[in-house]
């Protein structure tokens, strides 16, 4: 397993042509060090090039477009890298391996156990605002501002629904369609959290609606935390509205 610290990187230079055993060499090459238990490696295939021979291979010529280079890179110990040149030597008959002296510094996604969850439950209010999406608040839209102003508050999460058909207390109907290209559609915003929290947030949120309605129902949260990542469920104790 690859950690951090001293290193070998491994670069191979072959044609996209080249064959061994019926098989593409590049295939092989890939399929070899998967076997091998390398922790990755990757092949990328250039747009021209030119080796000893000194022809350049371009895709811009068809005869030449089938050998291009091909160059398959990969990052390892010293000693897996020694373990296993020998048969990258033997495979590659045709081409290029160079070996550099590398140092990893971080290993973006090691293969950690997951953190244990945390199960969190209790009562909790889920606070939804209805309203149009053209509504504004000091010059921009207002689904926008009161986001912004639940992140401020720290309100744990809220979510911005559109509507794609709907109608208010004065009786408009509100829709898109190819006659009807208003942008006045439906918006709601839903927000779960403390009484204490939601109490402040509509507060907020009252004084930015000129035109809107603002619901409360009793819910009951049950909240799974993993590190700083988490999933909450609500169930309603009273009819959704």
């Amino acid at each position: 397993m690859l950690n951090t610290g001293p290193a070998k990187k491994v670069t191979i230079y072959i044609n996209e042509d080249t064959q061994t055993r019926m098989v593409a060499l590049h295939d092989a090459i890939m399929s070899y060090l998967i076997r091998a238990d390398v922790s990755g490696a990757t092949a990328t295939r250039a747009y021209s090039g030119f080796g000893s021979h000194r022809v350049l291979h371009t895709p811009k010529i068809e005869l030449l477009s089938a050998h291009m280079p091909i160059r398959i890179e990969f990052i390892e110990s010293p000693e897996r890298v020694e373990s296993i040149l020998p048969a990258l030597a033997e495979m590659v008959t045709d081409g290029m391996i160079e070996v550099r002296d590398t140092t990893v510094v971080r290993i973006a996604n090691p293969e950690t156990p997951p953190l244990p969850h945390e199960r969190r439950q209790g009562h909790a209010i889920l606070l939804r605002v209805f309203f149009g999406e053209a509504d504004q608040w000091q010059d921009e839209p207002l689904h926008t501002a009161i986001i912004r102003k639940l992140r401020g508050m720290g309100i744990d999460g809220a979510t911005v629904f559109r509507g794609i058909l709907g109608y208010g207390a004065k009786g408009h109907e509100h829709r898109k369609s190819f006659f009807h290209p208003m942008r006045d559609l439906p918006v709601m915003i839903s927000v779960i959290d403390t009484p204490e929290k939601i109490s402040r947030a509509a507060e907020a949120i009252e004084a930015m609606l000129t035109d809107g309605l603002l619901v409360f129902s009793d819910v009951e949260i049950i909240r799974f935390l993993r590190s700083t990542n988490f999933t909450e469920v609500a169930s309603a104790k009273q009819p959704s509205i």
